[in-house]
């Protein structure tokens, strides 16, 4: 960087590079300036110059005509300036460690922010790479080297108020407890004399700021689960997005009591209650105005009680199949099944695999206003108006068979069993489908086929199941390529595609698409998930084989004569389709091999 500590990064030098570059054209370059200045000049104030020439939507000059949106404009300026192009991760940044290094005004004056802090340098993200006044007495006050990255104006904007406001809130209520280690329920519990017995309050107005930032930046991140684990010094908070878990935070042991009084108080759970576990849940509102429910679950463990959040979102439930990743073949068939007036119809795979989201879907398709869809769930997972549903409570002897029973004198129709456990349950069930009722429900088995093993051994009669199964889905979820950034330089395992092209004739694609990252993704490579189906109908032929000695291997050959496609062939399209990669298809199937 040539220009002097007072110099500014302005709209005239910014085009000229352009021009340099052969990004922008001579003769287009004074129409598009002024249009850029406009907007600078009738913006926000505070309105940075790369901010404004994005607004303009310019395209490149050169092939392949991208746009110039923000992100390019301030990489292509961080190769200029000879700086690190920083994207700033807020799943990666210790914001009480950060705000340390200045306050939240000297970052707002300056329009920069410290994104790491480590024992000799501290790490920070400006827009304005000519304007480094501050650089020295930084410099000096950390008696740190100072590392100056180029980040994209309006995180950094966004993010000044963010983590300052939280590391705030933070610092304020670890300060109101006093540190006092002797409050924490956990079952190393130190005894020190002489400190203050007070704890923070659940309702404290820094407690009711962390929770509510805690929920919208799950919403932001598209979390599916938030993880609250409580350690013997800094308690941790993780969010499950898109499969994977991610840390996102640390915070001190005895703010993360609060942070789950506050949250349990909110869920109507017994907040004087820390030796047994609990659930509850809370439906709240995103930012934009959505309704979001949240389903909590309490477990004590030695360091006190960890608490998990999932997150569900009521749209889930109007998706259509194709949506969820039905391929055409098997919603069609899928639909002519849950069509039928009476029969069982499972569905299988592990938790996690999203077999709630196709239960709901489905019966959100049914509940028309002349059928009767009842539910015994444990717990309701999502409040549903179309449905009746009904919690398992074990407290009063209330279980899934009671449940199914007490339904059967409710003039149903439809009725959705949350999961079949035990051989009572099966029993009911099976009950209700000789009465003239499609039942539908969920079972712990790793494919199709595998759900008449499972329930033969809990005791089930073969020929209540040949009478009464008409259909079993198993399925997975794999995460899908970022549509944004995935590259058509992708590999396949020969292993794979030979057996494929082998026993199924699918030959091997021209084109395999691999994960490459971008801020859209936030730099993984995948964004949403997609689910595998396998979807086994039971023809005559396929209940002949259901025998007190059925042989899995029958079963599993004569589901694949009936138009079954196993998982990892239904994952193979899916790389066809350029929706997902061999990696994720492996990782989900591995224990179907």
């Amino acid at each position: 960087m040539t220009k002097s500590a007072h110099q500014t990064l302005n709209m005239q030098q910014i085009f000229t590079w352009l021009m340099a570059d052969g990004i922008i054209l001579k003769e287009n370059a004074k129409a598009e300036f002024n249009n850029a200045q406009a907007i600078l000049r009738n913006g926000p104030a505070a309105m940075h110059t790369l901010t404004a020439l994005a607004q303009v939507k310019l395209h490149s000059a050169k092939l392949p005509h991208q746009q110039l949106t923000l992100d390019w404009l301030t990489e292509w300026t961080a190769h200029k300036v000879k700086l690190p192009f920083y994207r700033i991760d807020p799943l990666k940044i210790d914001f009480t460690r950060v705000s340390d290094v200045m306050s939240s005004t000297y970052a707002t004056r300056f329009n920069i922010l410290p994104v790491e802090s480590t024992q000799d340098s501290v790490t920070i993200a400006t827009t304005d790479p000519f304007n480094t006044e501050w650089q020295a007495e930084i410099a000096k006050i950390t008696r740190k080297e100072i590392r100056l990255v180029l980040a994209n104006p309006l995180d950094i904007s966004q993010y000044i108020a963010q983590f300052f406001s939280l590391a705030k809130s933070i610092k304020d209520a670890k300060k109101a407890s006093n540190n006092d280690a002797a409050l924490r329920n956990n079952f190393e519990q130190l005894v020190e004399l002489g400190k203050a017995n007070k704890q923070v309050d659940a309702n404290d107005q820094h407690i009711i700021n962390i929770v509510d930032w805690l929920w919208q930046f799950a919403f932001d991140q598209r979390a599916s689960d938030i993880h609250l684990e409580p350690k013997r010094e800094l308690a941790v908070i993780r969010f499950r997005i898109d499969g994977v878990l991610h840390q996102v935070y640390q915070v001190p042991a005895t703010v993360m009591i609060a942070m789950t009084a506050r949250i349990k108080l909110l869920g109507r759970m017994d907040v004087i209650e820390k030796r047994r576990p609990q659930d509850g849940r809370i439906k709240t509102r995103t930012a934009d105005g959505q309704e979001v429910e949240l389903r909590l679950s309490t477990l004590p463990t030695a360091f006190g009680e960890k608490v998990v959040m999932r997150i569900f979102d009521p749209e889930v439930v109007v998706k259509t199949l194709p949506e969820l990743g039905f391929p055409p073949l098997d919603a069609m068939r899928w639909d002519q099944l849950t069509g039928k007036p009476h029969g069982i119809i499972l569905v299988t795979g592990p938790t996690g695999s999203g077999k709630t989201t196709t239960l709901y879907t489905t019966l959100k398709a049914l509940a028309t206003s002349d059928v009767n869809v009842c539910t015994v769930e444990d717990p309701i997972e999502m409040v549903e108006p179309a449905f009746n549903q009904m919690q398992v409570q074990t407290s009063i002897d209330l279980n899934f068979a009671d449940g199914v029973r007490a339904l059967m004198r409710q003039d149903p129709d439809i009725i959705m069993v949350g999961e079949i456990r035990d051989l009572e349950t099966a029993e009911m069930a099976i009950q209700a489908a000789l009465t003239g009722h499609l039942v539908l429900s969920t079972l712990h088995t790793n494919d199709a086929p595998s759900a008449i093993m499972r329930l033969l051994e809990l005791g089930v009669p073969y020929y209540l199941l040949e009478a009464t199964m008409i259909g079993i889905l198993a399925q997975r979820l794999v995460r899908t390529l970022c549509r944004h950034c995935k590259s058509a330089d992708g590999d396949m395992p020969d292993a794979i595609w030979k057996s494929l092209t082998e026993e199924w004739g699918i030959p091997k694609p021209a084109t395999v698409y691999r994960p490459v990252g971008c801020p859209e993704c936030r730099l993984t490579g995948y964004k949403g998930r997609t689910g595998l189906y396998e979807l086994l109908t039971v023809t005559q032929s396929f209940s002949q084989l259901i025998r007190p000695e059925s042989d899995i291997h029958a079963l599993r050959a004569q589901s694949i004569s009936d138009q079954m496609k196993p998982l990892r062939i239904a994952g193979a399209y899916k790389i066809i389709e350029g929706l997902t990669t061999a990696d994720e298809v492996l990782k989900v199937t591995s224990s179907l091999v």
